[in-house]
C-alpha cells in the first residue's frame, strides 16, 4: 500500500504544481492584456496627433503656395478645383 500512497502523493503534488503554474500564467496574462490596452491607446493617441501634424504641415504648404510659393502650386490648384467641384455638388444637391 506504500507504492500506490507514494504515487498518490507524487500525483498530487504535480496537480498541486499544475494548479500554481496554472494561476501564475493568469496572472501574467492579465497584466499582459493591460499592458497590450495602455499600448494601443498610446498608439492610439500617436496615430490622432501624426494626422493632426499632417493636416497642419498641409495647410501651411497650401498658405505657402497661396502666398506666392512656386513649391506645391500644383497640389494647390488641385485642392482648389476639388473643393469647389464638392461646392458645385453641394449647390446642385441643394437647388434639386
Amino acid at each position: 500500500m506504500s507504492k500506490i500512497e507514494n504515487i498518490v502523493d507524487a500525483l498530487e503534488s504535480k496537480i498541486n504544481k499544475v494548479l500554481n503554474r496554472q494561476k501564475d500564467l493568469k496572472l501574467e496574462n492579465t497584466k499582459l492584456k493591460k499592458a497590450l490596452e495602455q499600448s494601443q491607446s498610446k498608439l492610439t493617441a500617436k496615430d490622432l496627433e501624426l494626422k493632426t501634424w499632417q493636416d497642419n504641415y498641409n495647410t501651411l504648404k497650401m498658405a505657402n503656395t497661396i502666398l506666392g510659393s512656386d513649391k506645391d502650386k500644383r497640389e494647390t490648384k488641385l485642392k482648389i478645383n476639388t473643393l469647389i467641384r464638392e461646392i458645385d455638388h453641394c449647390i446642385s444637391q441643394l437647388s434639386s
